[in-house]
């Protein structure tokens, strides 16, 4: 498929600035992959659509404060740090983002915080806008790490807004985020509240969780008009053998399989053995999932609306169908639904 095929009209009031007052009263659109039937609900209906024995499979994967504000020496300019991943713990190495890019060259000093009590120096460009930076710091990992937190904040796109709030402290997260590394929230998960999972325990619901820890390139805008020469950055991502006991115990059983959001869906996929079962799994992928695609894990997909031209709308097209999927987004956006990491959500079922 062609890149221009996943291209809508998109407004910025068609994008969601703040959650739902209440996690799981977003709305939910419900899209039978096998009819092209639509209805529309209410998040929390979702238990109405999963039965005694099923499993819904999480994204525990938590964000951290990786957007900073510092100034460069000498001159200092103002410059944003966006960090991206931990290279090195013992020499305080970190894979980051600067903005803008074209004024931090090698050698640099870059200051944070009040009385620039934390200084970085750039050691290396890895790309336009990348950059290596080592941070000069005496003290221990543990007290490195929270000096260099406190003086981040949560990393919401700027396409939702400029700047992060305290609402964002608690809503950018899922509720069982627990594994910090993160630039970016699993936004399916942010729907589930205590009391929808207590709903699902009683129903006989199960869930389990694996990790996979979303970086920029989720969000890396494809630039190729054939689907096949785009490259996903790597990410890293963990599968539990509990998990993928769980899994395949389900699937053996003819019970339903949810995938909770993008980011499952991507995981699940990545360790499927000959015998179409999951297997246990700690390493990284770079798994591209776009039409046509045969899916072997999840028999449902509960997701976010995404921004045109996004792999994430890419992925839910090979789940639910090329043209089911258009449609319900065409149909989504006639009814005022909310798209991004804030939005409404959709099953796929």
């Amino acid at each position: 498929m062609k890149l221009s095929q996943f291209n809508f009209n998109l407004t910025l009031d068609q994008i969601a600035k703040y959650p739902a007052d209440f996690r799981d009263e977003s709305r939910l659109l419900v899209l039978h992959k096998d009819t092209g039937e639509i209805e529309h609900k209410i998040f929390k209906d979702i238990i109405h659509y999963c039965d005694e024995g099923d499993v819904f499979v999480f994204n525990d994967t938590k964000v951290f404060p990786a957007r900073l504000k510092g100034n460069k020496e000498k001159t200092g300019a103002e410059i944003e740090v966006f960090l991206l991943r931990e290279l090195n713990r013992e020499q305080r190495l970190w894979d980051v983002l600067v903005d803008p890019a074209r004024k931090i060259r090698i050698g640099n000093k870059l200051y944070f915080g009040e009385n620039d009590s934390l200084v970085a120096e750039v050691i290396d460009n890895t790309t336009s806008r990348g950059r290596t930076l080592r941070f000069l710091y005496d003290g221990s990992y543990e007290e490195f790490k929270e000096t260099l937190y406190s003086m981040g904040e949560i990393p919401v796109p700027k396409w939702i807004r400029p700047h992060a709030e305290e609402i964002d402290t608690e809503r950018f997260q899922t509720i069982f985020a627990s594994k910090e590394g993160a630039v970016a929230s699993p936004a399916a998960g942010l729907h589930f509240s205590r009391e929808l999972f207590k709903r699902m325990e009683i129903k006989g619901v199960d869930w389990t969780n694996i990790t996979l820890h979303m970086g920029l390139g989720h969000f890396r805008t494809v630039d190729v008009e054939d689907l096949s020469k785009h490259k996903m950055d790597s990410e890293q991502m963990i599968i539990s053998e509990e998990s993928a006991n769980m899994i395949n115990s389900a699937k053996a059983k003819g019970k339903r399989v949810f995938a909770v959001g993008i980011t499952v869906a991507r995981a699940v996929e990545t360790p499927v053995t000959t015998k179409n079962e999951i297997s246990p799994y700690e390493g990284w992928t770079n798994k591209f999932i776009f039409p046509p695609y045969q899916f072997v894990i999840p028999s449902a997909l509960v997701t976010n609306f995404h921004l045109p031209s996004s792999t994430m709308l890419m992925s839910v097209a090979a789940f639910g169908g090329y043209d089911n999927v258009m449609k319900a987004y065409k149909e989504a956006l006639k009814e005022g639904y909310k798209f991004g990491t804030y939005g409404d959500a959709m099953l796929v079922i």
